[in-house]
């Protein structure tokens, strides 16, 4: 017996205490205290010593913050973008913020380089129901809850099919709510994101579009305060991705003071609840408290990035025999199967993206998106800022609209911050052909002679990972006729 309960300590002793790989993101909030660790359990006969009880909490309690971690990556995102928008743009919930430059989009997990964003956090406590007007026009767009729930499409795609409409976001709070001429959008959480696209290549067209939409609360519907258009500040850099150390948990438990407890989080609030983090509180946890917390943050990001970056999942490489992988891995955006809601799969996506509707995932041919993500060169090597790489694109990729790849800072989960202020290479760029119509790109220090049109500037000491965007994905996307190569290092 006691033979059994030494092999369970040492066994959970080395899956606490295994390395993964250190995040390269640094903060100066770091526990200096070893990781409570069951190696230290003393057993007395069948149970464990009376002194060991502690430690073993603290165990628990470390073995359960990890998994939390992994729980709130969605809607700490949110919730710390929210941050930005508010103090560091100075735009109120009624106002949009256009990113439309490089710059603007830098501190935006996983940001498409290609194409402006029109976005807006739409507070519900603060406003009660508000509305958004959108103009008829060609747009595509969506609101989702803080859990990155896609709740309703606007645009398009929308009810209003592009000829423009009312919509009204409705508090979880308030039920059975009406009002004629309005499409009437029930919201799952308090705090609500609204974004979309405008479709038409001119940004004249665009400009005048996006002057056009208009967001207030309803019980203002009569006489409007007008929404303004803000843009980052070209002076500030900013990052709206989940904060380490401490400040994750700070970031989470404001939010939840917020946001209505689902059935299915019960427990976790309840995990949360040991650790000082629980609704109608302050968060002041004690120094055994923070320790687990701060310890938490760093064994938890490291799991979450295994967890994006080494998908361990069924079929999720798109050929077989090649390390692009599928980015979209939810089957849905409601994160819900019939058996049981998708924990990985949405602590992998929302750990390095944000944002998840049925567009991005169609698989219907010539319309939405398609997304492949790599991670390691052909060899099963992580992409290393400090090496050069090629990556062939056979001619007449799947795409009915045009592809895109992006590069992104691994530690950051955004664009690339290179001195050559461009992260990604597209169908919509002049690019130099070969002769059978295929593309040759590169990635590293320093351009190829000759190359530079098809080049991305990498950074040394710095990990990278790329998206391949197909725009209208063509159905030899689908059958996998088509086929593309993995990145290559150039020696």
């Amino acid at each position: 017996m006691k033979n059994r309960y030494l092999f369970i300590s040492v066994f959970f002793a080395l899956i606490l205490t295994y390395g993964c790989k250190e995040s390269t993101i640094k903060n100066s909030d770091t526990a200096e205290t070893a990781t409570p660790s069951s190696s230290d359990i003393k057993m007395d006969g069948d149970l464990p010593s009376k002194e060991s009880i502690s430690a073993l909490f603290d165990e628990m309690d470390l073995q359960q913050a990890t998994q939390s971690y992994l729980w709130g990556l969605p809607i700490v995102a949110f919730a710390e973008w929210q941050q930005q928008h508010y103090k560091t743009f100075n735009a109120t919930s009624n106002d949009l913020v256009l990113y439309n430059t490089y710059h603007d989009r830098l501190g935006i997990l996983t940001a498409n380089a290609t194409t402006p964003y029109v976005m807006s956090f739409i507070d519900l406590k603060a406003n009660g129901p508000t509305v958004i007007e959108m103009p008829a026009g060609k747009t595509a767009g969506g609101l989702g809850d803080f859990w990155q729930r896609e709740q309703a499409t606007i645009g398009e795609m929308g009810p209003d099919k592009g000829k423009g409409g009312k919509y009204v976001l409705v508090p979880p709070t308030l039920k059975d709510f009406k009002a004629d001429g309005y499409y009437i959008i029930p919201c799952a959480t308090v705090n609500m994101f609204f974004g979309f696209r405008t479709l038409d290549p001119d940004p004249k067209v665009t400009e005048e579009l996006v002057k056009k939409v208009k967001i207030y609360p309803y019980a203002q519907r009569a006489n409007p305060t007008p929404t303004k258009i803000v843009s980052p500040p070209a002076d500030k850099n900013w990052y709206g991705i989940q904060p380490s150390g401490i400040k994750y948990w700070e970031r989470l438990h404001a939010i939840l003071q917020d946001e209505p407890v689902e059935d299915r989080d019960r427990f976790f609030m309840a995990w949360l609840k040991n650790l000082g983090i629980e609704k109608g509180k302050p968060f002041a946890p004690d120094e055994r408290q923070k320790k687990i917390l701060i310890e938490a943050a760093k064994k938890g990001e490291q799991m979450a990035i295994a967890n994006s970056f080494s998908k361990r999942f069924a079929d999720v490489k798109h050929w077989p025999d090649k390390k692009w992988d599928y980015v979209m891995i939810l089957s849905d955006p409601s994160q819900r199967t019939a058996n049981y809601d998708e924990f990985f799969e949405r602590s992998s996506y929302f750990y390095e993206a944000v944002t998840y509707s049925k567009a991005m995932m169609t698989k219907i041919p010539n319309v939405g998106q398609a997304y492949l993500g790599a991670y390691f060169d052909n060899n099963g090597n992580w992409l290393d800022g400090a090496k050069n790489y090629t990556l062939n694109i056979p001619a007449n990729p799947p795409a009915v609209n045009f592809w895109s790849i992006t590069i992104y800072d691994s530690a950051t989960r955004c664009l690339i911050d290179n001195p050559q202020k461009n992260a990604d290479l597209s169908s919509r760029k002049d690019l130099i052909k070969n002769s059978d119509g295929s593309v040759d790109l590169y990635f590293g220090p320093k351009a190829p002679a000759g190359k530079e049109k098809n080049w991305v500037q990498t950074l040394p000491g710095k990990h990278w990972f790329t998206y391949m965007r197909f725009y209208g994905p063509t159905a030899a996307y689908f059958d996998k006729s088509w086929k593309m190569d993995d990145i290559k290092e150039v020696k």
